[in-house]
């Protein structure tokens, strides 16, 4: 289409385009075929299409979308390819569980691993920065879960898929705070433990006795505070 052939009151064309009145009832045919394609390829990929996604999972997905999203709007395009791109993403999706299935290291590599992001209270920084998240995106992920200070975490898992598993402490410790410093009327709700000090950052435990930590050994940070618990569990 040339520069000179698009006028803004064409509203044919906007509205329609240029294509003839009978490609709408083969458009209807080609919806039907397309959408009997996509279910047929997801049911064939697993149920977990329909559930959390794995980043194979979810590459097969998007790729899938933009290969039948094409014979839908273009006349001169054919349903074929669409249907052998999607004969090779099932295979290919089927390949890749099979082998991660006999496969651990495999399985690691192209599923992704679950990762322990606090571990008895003590945020694992290395593991954040392997993850690639930020420290305030996991206190606002448990500040999700109703957690109120890091004494009540045992262990916060991120899976393979992306997702977060909380696993509670049975027996509740004080810790660090994860409620934002401003929040002064939600804090109250807290009675400081005046006998043990954490890391400010990362929630790291001072030494109980004989010299102190002045660099916490977890992530180096300098500053310490008072560790914290609820007010009806002190």
């Amino acid at each position: 289409m040339q520069a000179q052939d698009i006028h803004i009151t064409d509203w044919m064309r906007i509205l329609v385009g240029e294509v003839p009145t009978t490609f709408y009832i083969e458009l209807l045919i080609r919806a039907i075929f397309v959408y009997l394609v996509l279910m047929v390829s997801m049911r064939s990929m697993g149920k977990r299409m329909s559930s959390q996604l794995s980043r194979n999972e979810l590459a097969a997905l998007v790729s899938l979308a933009a290969t039948v999203g094409i014979p839908m709007m273009a006349p001169d395009r054919g349903i074929m390819p669409a249907v052998v791109i999607a004969f090779v993403l099932i295979a290919t999706e089927r390949i890749i569980a099979k082998r991660a299935f006999q496969n651990e290291n495999f399985e690691n590599y192209s599923q992704g691993k679950v990762g322990a992001l606090v571990s008895d209270g003590v945020i694992n920084m290395k593991e954040l920065k392997r993850v690639s998240l930020s420290h305030e995106r996991v206190l606002a992920q448990m500040r999700s879960e109703g957690l109120l200070q890091l004494g009540e975490v045992s262990r916060f898992y991120m899976e393979a898929s992306g997702s977060f598993t909380l696993m509670r402490n049975p027996k509740q410790t004080p810790g660090l705070s994860i409620l934002p410093p401003w929040d002064d009327p939600l804090r109250d709700c807290f009675v400081e433990h005046p006998e043990k000090k954490v890391c400010m950052q990362c929630g790291f435990p001072q030494k109980g006795n004989g010299h102190p930590y002045h660099n916490c050994p977890n992530c180096g940070n300098e500053k310490w505070v008072t560790a914290v618990e609820e007010v009806n569990n002190s």
